[in-house]
């Protein structure tokens, strides 16, 4: 029997500074999809949030960061929510705008308030 393997989009993590590469620009990957989970390498709360949102039948665009980027994409992504606080890892955005964290998207599923917002979102066909 045969395994299907999900499908996941995987953003790579953006080149340090001084490397000459390209940097991705995580607010034009916040605006451009419909929910995105941004979270540090290997973390585990990550994995959690994009387990559940898979398991809802949510395809979430997941960005990596590694350590020595951390502080550079939370101040771009802090640029992005309304009253200019600090964003944590995991941070979930949901339609451009910044959700929360995995507490929040925990209890709004257990509230089940958490498909009709992915659904308004478009994250969500069903």
């Amino acid at each position: 029997m045969q395994e299907t393997i999900p499908f996941t989009t995987h953003i790579p993590p953006a080149a340090p500074a001084g490397d000459g590469g390209a940097t991705v620009d995580v607010k034009k990957l916040v605006v451009e999809n419909s929910i995105i989970v941004v979270g540090k390498r290997g973390c585990c709360m990550c994995h959690v949030v994009k387990r559940l949102l898979l398991g809802l039948g949510v395809n979430p665009t997941v960005f990596e960061v590694d350590e020595p980027e951390e502080g550079h994409v939370a101040e771009q992504l802090s640029s992005l929510v309304d009253d200019g606080g600090e964003v944590q890892f995991p941070a979930v955005f949901v339609g451009g705008k910044l959700f929360g964290g995995l507490e929040r998207v925990m209890a709004t599923h257990i509230s089940g308030e958490l498909v009709p917002i992915l659904k308004d979102a478009g994250a969500l066909w069903l």
